[in-house]
């Protein structure tokens, strides 16, 4: 059920009532300072000084190529693996430096730096993402100086940052059309008007996007709508601010947005043989799949800084999000028996299940709603003051937040009865809450204190971080299980950086991360995931502008790894700390335009982008669950879904009114499971297909630009442009591809 936001309201007298505190100041700097600070690197040139690896995805990074899958838009960045699972981004599976890719449940995911996992304590696993083509840049935070978010500090940040409120009059159309039916629209249009009692501003925004998909679904006797497998995704927004006329800087912003997504897609993947035939075919058992689901975000944010040297924002802020993934589960009554979908892929009994599954056998699909609702909501201070001694400087930062969220599961089963010719005969309906009814609910309160010390050449950045956990775990159809927890946990970062000169900055760091278990887990005894992680690197940037590089080495030490056994839908849903990962490798990227440097008439951007990791499992595993990829796992094998050669590569040639740009991208093969098998065989040597390898792949994409007016662009692209085919996951249940080849073409309207 979709429920509707609660609104915070906060009386606007509470900005009014300050003092004077300081003459008025430059109110176009201060305002740039602020708004700098409520991202998590603010401004590009904020980069070259950051004790470790940060990096930006910029708008313009965005719009080139057309991106809308958050894989696409982050190949340029070393040290990030992005699983796909769908082809077009929607659950995304990112690992920073090799951390557990599922779901992204290891990496603080904001937007305009606020939490956006669903529930980013109590169940993180990222069902929700927020779209791609609507960004105005991504953030990228790895390193000591994710100390200041949380609470995931063993990976990294990823902060989206939506589309600003314009200083002056714009309006931003863009079409395109383009393979499988594929229709995006994004609009805007805003201003900030200058009046009697400040400045106030606003912005209107909506991002349409719908395709048919690019698989097709077995047809029956009674289903021959195989051609629609894709989706529907509507994302509207509104944002106001209001700058008071007050000697001092203030700023007021108020955020509203939604994202409502309808997609036919599955968990199920395919057999071995039927994917190496046709990897995009879907089986008629996934006819019924389909997931539905709302996100509402909102916002209210003040800024004011009473005094050159001292600013504070504060947000309050809430999230909703619903969805019920309506999905194949098992199949049963397979002459007599219950079989698992991964078990049914590779041809357990005589391949009884697989012809289940392809509608050529009669037997019972079980369809689970797996419906559940989240909330997410708080209050976030942070304050930064800036002070000198001498001929040192401290910048200084603080933050409280406190957290509360929570995720309702209130599921059931359906059963469909098949025909031996895949004809439905009839649906008997599940108990609602039959198949899972309990609450998760964290209650957080979290703090940090960061310095920046600036010394002659030297920086140097300490920071600590603290997190108190009450957590509740309520399970309504098995209470004696239910309970509550409390956690503390600490973690701290110190980051050094050293100016050689002008164009040459090295820097280290070490970090101390966290990752708290979720409610249920914290009951049955699992600990919070703890990591050591260890950086060193430099930057070199020229004074043209035109060459940059970056090189770091990285080594991280995972303690208590927190590892899900039903990864992928299936198992017995029980989590164990798996014990101690370590991750080693090696970061590089460089960027230079020879236009630039020779002040050519045409600009001719290259990039290079590479990374090698190393993630080796330093004991075995202790679970013998057969559903788990971690069971089985010895000591000395690598962690699954962590490749460990990536890199991307690309140039272009772009004059004032056209340009062309082509880009490359390579995944290295990976091991599915902690056993490091080759073979459909799980830890106890049954037939699996989540056990395997995925296949290393090298993709291709070309775009073109031509400018018919300084405010009018046509473009066009192809993506995958030649066409391959691989497999790229395992999970959630069985092979699943990439995207296959796409056009698109379209138009671009800026006033």
């Amino acid at each position: 059920m979709k429920k509707q936001i609660n609104f915070f309201a906060v009386p606007l007298c509470l900005g009014l009532s300050l003092p004077s505190l300081s003459a008025a100041k430059d109110e176009t700097q201060t305002s740039a300072n602020v708004l700098d600070k409520m991202m998590v690197i603010g401004n590009q040139a904020n980069i070259e000084t950051t004790p470790g690896s940060a990096h930006l995805v910029t708008q313009a990074d965005i719009r080139t190529q057309n991106y809308d899958d958050i894989s696409q838009a982050l190949r340029k960045i070393p040290g990030v693996y992005v699983r796909q699972e769908d082809g077009f981004g929607l659950f995304p599976n990112i690992s920073l430096r090799g951390v557990d890719t599922s779901r992204s449940a290891k990496i603080t995911m904001m937007e305009d730096g606020i939490l956006t996992a669903p529930a980013p304590y109590s169940a993180p696993a990222a069902y929700y993402s927020p779209t791609v083509g609507r960004m105005s840049g991504i953030e990228v935070l790895k390193g000591s100086s994710q100390v200041k978010y949380g609470p995931q500090t063993t990976g990294g940040v990823i902060n989206y940052l939506s589309t600003p409120i314009p200083l002056e009059a714009n309006a931003y159309l863009k079409f395109s059309y383009g393979s499988f039916g594929d229709v995006r629209t994004h609009a805007y249009a805003g201003n900030t008007f200058d009046t009697d009692i400040g400045q106030l501003g606003i912005l209107v925004e909506t991002y349409f996007r719908q395709n048919q998909g690019y698989k097709t679904i077995d047809t029956t006797p009674d289903f021959r709508d195989g051609n629609n497998t894709g989706f529907t995704k509507i994302d509207p927004m509104v944002k106001l601010s209001w700058e008071p006329n007050t000697n001092i800087y203030q700023r007021f912003e108020f955020k509203y947005g939604a994202s409502d997504l309808d997609a036919d897609e599955t968990y199920l993947g395919l057999s071995e043989a039927d994917f190496a035939s046709d990897p995009f075919r879907r089986y008629a058992s996934t006819r019924f799949d389909n997931i539905q689901s709302l996100q509402k975000r909102t916002y209210l944010r003040y800024a004011v800084a009473p005094t050159d040297n001292l600013d504070f924002i504060i947000t309050l802020y809430n999230n909703d999000f619903s969805r019920n993934w309506y999905k194949l589960k098992d199949i049963r009554n397979v002459n007599g028996n219950t079989l698992k979908l991964s078990s049914a892929l590779a041809g357990v009994q005589d391949g009884e299940g697989l012809a289940c599954l392809k509608g050529d056998l009669s037997c019972t699909l079980r369809v689970r709603a797996n419906n559940r609702d989240y909330n997410s909501k708080g209050v976030d201070f942070v304050s930064y003051y800036n002070i000198g001694f001498g001929s040192m400087q401290h910048d200084i930062s603080a933050g409280i937040r406190f957290n509360k969220d929570k995720v309702r599961r209130f599921q059931w089963d359906d059963d469909y009865s098949q025909l031996a010719n895949g004809t439905i005969d009839g649906m008997t309906p599940g108990t609602p809450g039959g198949a899972g009814n309990r609450l998760q609910s964290t209650g957080a309160l979290a703090l940090f204190l960061q310095d920046t010390i600036s010394v002659g050449n030297w920086t140097f950045s300490p920071g600590i971080r603290y997190e108190r956990l009450e957590q509740t775990y309520e399970d309504y159809n098995k209470p004696s299980q239910s309970g509550k927890n409390i956690l503390n946990m600490i973690a701290g970062s110190l980051g050094v950086t050293y100016q050689f000169n002008d164009s040459w900055l090295g820097f280290a760091s070490f970090n101390r991360g966290i990752s708290p278990p979720s409610p249920k887990s914290a009951l049955s005894g699992i600990t919070e995931e703890s990591s050591y992680a260890y950086e060193v690197g430099a930057r070199y940037t020229n004074p043209q502008q035109a060459l940059s590089i970056e090189a770091v080495g990285f080594y991280t030490q995972f303690h208590d790894l927190i590892v899900i056994d039903n990864i992928g839908g299936t198992g017995t849903g029980e989590t164990e700390n798996f014990g101690r990962v370590d991750s080693a490798g090696l970061e590089f990227s460089a960027q230079y335009d020879p236009g630039v440097a020779n002040a050519w008439k045409y600009r001719n951007p290259w990039y290079f982008t590479t990374t090698y990791t190393s993630a080796i499992q330093q004991n075995s595993s202790s679970s013998t669950d057969a559903e788990s990829i971690f069971s089985y796992g010895q000591a000395g094998n690598k962690v699954p879904y962590i490749p460990e050669w990536v890199f991307s590569v690309g140039t272009g040639l772009e004059a004032d009114n056209w340009g062309i740009n082509i880009s490359g991208s390579y995944i290295g093969k990976t091991f599915t499971s902690a056993n490091n098998t080759e073979y459909q065989l799980n830890g106890e040597g049954k037939p699996d297909a989540r056990f395997g390898t995925t296949d290393a792949y090298f993709v291709m994409d070309m775009s073109a630009f031509y400018r018919v007016m300084d405010n009018v662009k046509l473009f066009a692209g192809v993506q995958n442009m030649f066409n391959n085919k691989y497999l790229v996951s395992r999970q959630p249940e069985g092979p699943r591809p990439g995207m296959p080849i796409s056009a698109y073409g379209g138009f671009e309207i800026e006033l």
